[in-house]
């Protein structure tokens, strides 16, 4: 099921990528359909690597049930939250115009927060887990999860950094800033896709164990360049008028 639900995720990406080229409309500002896109894309595809992940820890039935599915949840109501402000032509954070429009920037916050707590606790399990994989698909697994943390962190603190400003009185420039973290969210964010995907291209090679986990071990080198680079693009950003 939540293949499914991660696969239709990606649909309503492709969809409102589509109807955003079809269109002409805009790639930037608070209510392009550039973000329904962007969320329904990456949310589909996280929602299918943590889910496959889920079944290499060692954890009950119950426990990764309930896990993937609050997981997905929190995927499908922050997607279907965004997609439906774009929609009504509305900005979907930071947006305090009326109570409703307050309500979903609220909603948006605590399915962030149960994101977060999910990612930790399947975090702390994939530490502890004596998961029987070879050794460099463990450690990609671990570091992709421990970059998933570090995405919705930063997602945190660009959402408290634009309600900020939206109570200090400055929505304007909430929406122009909020999202100056950008960047390094969306490379944080795909960490868990793209470095277990990296051990498994390897682990495919005919290279003995001590070049496979050097292979590896660069592969992560090259990914924190990457978050490096995405970090100082972030502060750029942030500070170009």
């Amino acid at each position: 099921m939540a293949y499914t639900i991660g696969g239709l995720l990606l649909l309503s990406g492709l969809v409102h990528l589509t109807v955003l080229l079809m269109s002409g409309g805009s790639w930037q500002g608070p209510v392009s359909l550039r973000k329904p896109t962007t969320f329904g894309l990456s949310f589909g595809l996280t929602l299918i690597n943590v889910t496959l992940i889920t079944s290499f820890l060692s954890l009950s039935d119950r426990t990764r049930t309930l896990l993937v599915a609050v997981f997905a949840a929190a995927c499908v109501l922050e997607t279907f939250l965004v997609s439906m402000q774009a929609w009504r032509g509305v900005p979907s954070h930071f947006n305090m115009e009326t109570p409703f429009d307050a309500a979903v920037a609220q909603t948006l916050a605590v399915g962030g927060f149960a994101l977060i707590a999910v990612v930790v606790a399947l975090t702390v399990s994939a530490l502890r887990s004596r998961m029987r994989l070879p050794t460099p698909l463990l450690r990609a697994i671990r570091a992709g999860l421990v970059a998933l943390i570090g995405a919705q962190l930063v997602g945190a603190v660009m959402i408290a950094t634009g309600v900020r400003l939206v109570v200090g009185g400055n929505p304007g420039f909430a929406y122009a800033s909020g999202g100056w973290l950008k960047p390094i969210h969306a490379v944080l964010m795909h960490g868990i896709l793209v470095l277990p995907l990296l051990a498994w291209a390897i682990l495919k090679t005919e290279w003995n164990e001590r070049t496979q986990a050097r292979a590896l071990r660069a592969s992560m080198i090259v990914y924190a360049i990457v978050v490096l680079g995405a970090a100082a693009a972030s502060a750029l950003g942030a500070a170009s008028p």
